[in-house]
């Protein structure tokens, strides 16, 4: 059996999650898991996050990586230290730079935010019904391709298509996109994810898709898994199904990061 692992993962260090890290640690051990990357939502500019349950708050960001050092000392599990970091084109405030993150050995890139909107909120779903889908749908991937091609240090493009989470259907052939997507990841060197709980959510179906799984796949992009885990609950949530899904989409590899930015391969 190909060894569990999820690589990406919150906990209370963020407003909107239900149980403290190491909770999560010991319920990924209890699961059997080897191998967890805690990867807590790096912090937001206020202006976007005023709430501060978006993201982890600044001030809980070297107590966060505090704690995760510690449970790195544990010898029944290998624990990452990572975060979550935010796309945010021309909306971004933050004076970031690449050098910010040597210290994590994963960052996930991921797109919450278009335009300022925090599209996978519940709060925001009422929006939908006056989107120009086509048009939107077509401005996420161009900021995700963004950032899949930056300068930002991205290990993982995290949940690619979680555009779809509350999204009307599209009718229009997402095809186009999905090769956009796909060539930009491969173009910047990223590694993209299986995130298990896009199946949980009001889409219903694991992201990405089976098609633009296809087509990282047939791009040559290494894949990893993460449940997105934000109770303990969730740890171990359809990783073994997500291996299976892999499998559907034609890779025969599972890429598991590493400490120091590693990353190894390993047989499914």
């Amino acid at each position: 059996m190909t060894e569990l692992i999820t690589m990406h993962t919150h906990s209370t260090f963020c407003n909107h999650a239900k149980d403290p890290l190491g909770d999560m640690v010991q319920a990924a051990v209890d699961a059997g898991i080897a191998h967890m990357a805690a990867t807590e939502h790096y912090p937001i500019p206020d202006e976007l996050d005023p709430s501060k349950r978006s993201t982890m708050p600044a001030e809980r960001l070297e107590a966060y990586i505090d704690v995760v050092r510690e449970q790195q000392k544990r010898d029944d599990i290998d624990v990452l230290l990572g975060c979550e970091l935010d796309w945010l084109g021309k909306d971004e405030t933050r004076a970031l730079h690449a050098s910010d993150f040597d210290r994590f050995d994963v960052v996930l890139g991921s797109i919450h935010f278009v335009d300022r909107w925090l599209m996978v909120s519940h709060k925001h779903m009422s929006r939908w019904k006056s989107v120009d889908l086509e048009a939107f749908w077509n401005r996420y991937v161009e900021l995700w391709c963004e950032a899949a091609k930056s300068d930002m240090p991205f290990t993982v493009m995290a949940h690619a298509d979680v555009v779809k989470k509350f999204s009307p259907k599209p009718e229009f052939d997402l095809e186009p996109l999905y090769e956009r997507m796909a060539s930009a990841a491969r173009e910047g060197g990223r590694m993209v994810e299986v995130n298990t709980s896009g199946a949980y959510a009001e889409c219903a179906e694991y992201y990405p898709s089976p098609s633009l799984l296809q087509a990282f796949r047939a791009e040559g992009v290494a894949c990893t898994v993460g449940t997105d885990a934000h109770c303990k609950g969730h740890i171990a949530r359809d990783i073994e199904r997500a291996y299976d899904y892999m499998r559907a989409a034609g890779y025969t590899q599972l890429a598991v990061p590493t400490r120091g930015r590693g990353v190894r391969m390993v047989d499914l």
